[in-house]
């Protein structure tokens, strides 16, 4: 097994050191390290990895701050000059929480405890998972397939309009899109729908709980593919 692995640290030398670490085991790959929280955030919104080599203390957004942001949380294991942020690091349950300097036998160790996680986490290819989990006012929320309606782009935000409630997640359409099933279809560059709960269809718009949605020129003809006409 791999972990694809990002590394978010504002001090270059930490950086630097934790990346030659990580490129010599044949297990991580690093495909991003960044200087801060914030340009992490819009790569996570678009890209989705394994595992974050995270430092606690950074100027712009604090990664404590980061994991808050984030909709759905990957592998983590901390990074710090300090011992005092333990406790938080249980509440956000980390993988590993590894002291600066970090020497190799420690990280050795936690790249063990990300590989073994890694496995018990990852779904097997025969899994069919029919719902997500969103996170809101500090808590997982799962939303069953079915329960979904349309979602729209708000930027970097979606909101997620279900049968019964709303709700706005930090991501984006594509990374939103991925983790749908084939009964969802991009329409519109700003909309996502559920081809069960199609009302009707007329010209370039469909309604959805009596939502006129868009549909693109582009988007028309798989739209039409899909659904089962007479």
């Amino acid at each position: 097994m791999s972990l694809t692995c990002i590394i978010v640290d504002d001090e270059l030398m930490a950086r630097n050191a934790l990346q030659r670490m990580c490129e010599q085991h044949e297990a991580l790959s690093v495909v991003g390290t960044f200087a801060g929280a914030a340009p992490a955030l819009d790569y996570l919104a678009e890209h989705s990895v394994d595992l974050i080599w995270l430092d606690v203390e950074m100027p712009d957004l604090s990664g404590f701050g980061l994991l808050e942001q984030l909709s759905s949380i990957p592998l983590v294991v901390l990074t710090t000059s300090k011992t005092e942020y333990a406790y938080d690091a249980y509440q956000y349950q980390v993988t590993d929480y590894l002291k600066k300097p970090i020497t190799l036998p420690r990280f050795k160790i936690a790249v063990e405890r990300a590989l073994e996680l890694g496995v018990r986490n990852r779904p097997t290819v025969s899994q069919d998972r029919q719902e997500i989990y969103i996170k809101t006012d500090g808590r997982y929320i799962r939303l069953p397939f079915e329960t979904i309606a349309y979602i729209e782009n708000m930027g970097d935000y979606v909101k997620i309009f279900t049968t019964t409630q709303t709700y706005i997640v930090y991501a984006t359409m594509k990374y939103i899109e991925e983790k749908l099933g084939p009964q969802f279809l991009r329409v519109h560059r700003s909309y996502i729908v559920h081809l069960d709960k199609i009302v009707d269809i007329e010209e370039n718009t469909l309604v959805i709980q009596n939502k006129v949605i868009p549909i693109s020129r582009a988007n028309k003809s798989e739209l039409m593919n899909r659904l089962n006409l007479l």
